[in-house]
């Protein structure tokens, strides 16, 4: 009898890295415990009977800047099928934002060539929704838009300390560098002829620095344009043209909130989510890579108010979903085997990996479950 071949697969969990002392908290006059948004989780309140709030983290408040911390975490993901992190990477007022999970935590590492690693750039705004104690969520303390110039100049360091680094993640070679508006960044670079500059210009450099280029990824939800105005040749509206005329040759997702409401069973919500792979597949010449969201609960950030939330998550209904995500990358053997899941750690969005006093390492369980 011949012997079934095992496949592979890139489970790729996104990392939230603001659990740790992050010095420019202070700028915005929150998380002052010194423990950073871990203030939110424990001081979270249930909002009504049989809320599931606060979520208590099994291993306790951990410093997610410690390299102890980065090593559990490693050892945790591979030994459960998690094999790639996406980290959350911020750049506001030409300074670097949450770095320091990464650079002082991940990157200092033992065990960290165990596992890949790549990039999001989360060029949205940065507003009072960090703030538990501010009932208006509508306040902006730094603009997600950066100029060319910023754009050049963090291109150069983006290239010098993550994306040479060996257990960088790539696809055909080139480093993965996700991007989660593209509005904004279109925006910031002052129109769509030159964002796809300021993209070739990055890719450029990368070539130069003795990369073979750069892989562009678009987070995929209602904002990228459906128009390329003023772009010579174009004549069919659709966000295709606008990631094929940028560069981008791949996109997922990053939560499921940003194209179906949170408002009901986790069940219901998630067939509704998956459902759309098929869209994403049909609408877009690129490569979509499923995503898989395990919930969905803002509450630690909303001192007083009662935020759409999920109900009835369980770790079972999450291993269906990723089985949907399984057979979509096996319908599509001709791209990476890649699965993006959110999260490892989104404790205060209530979507998180890590194993928690409710149920334990049942999330991971699943995944292991699934794909290893």
């Amino acid at each position: 009898m011949k012997k079934e071949e095992k496949k592979y697969y890139d489970i790729a969990a996104y990392v939230w890295p603001a659990m740790f002392n992050e010095p420019r908290y202070a700028e915005l006059g929150i998380f002052k415990d010194g423990n950073g948004e871990w203030e939110a989780i424990y001081n979270s309140k249930p909002k009504y009977e049989g809320h599931r709030q606060p979520r208590v983290p099994l291993w306790g408040y951990l410093d997610q800047s410690d390299p102890k911390t980065q090593e559990k975490n490693i050892e945790t993901a591979i030994e459960y099928g998690v094999n790639v992190f996406i980290f959350d990477w911020y750049w506001y007022e030409n300074r670097p934002f949450l770095e320091d999970v990464l650079n002082k935590g991940f990157l200092k590492a033992e065990n960290r060539e165990k596992i890949k690693f790549y990039l999001i750039w989360a060029n949205h705004d940065a507003n009072s929704y960090w703030d538990p104690k501010n009932p208006d969520k509508s306040q902006i303390y730094w603009q997600g838009e950066v100029s060319r110039e910023e754009f050049d100049g963090f291109a150069d360091r983006l290239i010098s300390e993550y994306l040479k680094q060996p257990n960088y993640y790539t696809i055909d070679g080139k480093p993965v560098f996700a991007i989660y508006e593209i509005s904004t960044f279109i925006d910031g670079m002052g129109g769509q002829e030159q964002a796809r500059d300021a993209l070739e210009s990055f890719r450029a450099k990368c070539i130069a620095a003795g990369l073979p280029g750069v892989h562009f990824q678009a987070i995929v939800w209602g904002d990228i344009p459906a128009t390329l105005i003023g772009t010579p040749g174009d004549d069919t509206p659709t966000q295709d043209n606008t990631l094929n005329y940028l560069g981008f040759e791949s996109l997922t997702n990053y939560q499921w909130v940003h194209f179906v409401r949170p408002n009901e069973d986790y069940q219901t919500y998630g067939e509704k989510a998956v459902a759309k792979y098929g869209e994403f597949d049909k609408d877009f010449s690129s490569p979509y890579f499923p995503h898989v969201s395990i919930d969905w609960d803002p509450s630690p950030r909303f001192e007083v108010a009662t935020p759409e939330h999920l109900t009835g998550v369980t770790p079972e209904k999450f291993e269906g979903f990723l089985r949907v995500a399984k057979e979509y990358v096996d319908a599509h053997p001709n791209q990476p085997p890649l699965i993006t899941i959110n999260s490892w750690n989104e404790w205060s969005e209530g979507s998180y990996l890590e194993p928690d006093a409710e149920f334990g390492y049942g999330y991971l369980k699943a995944i292991k479950k699934v794909f290893k």
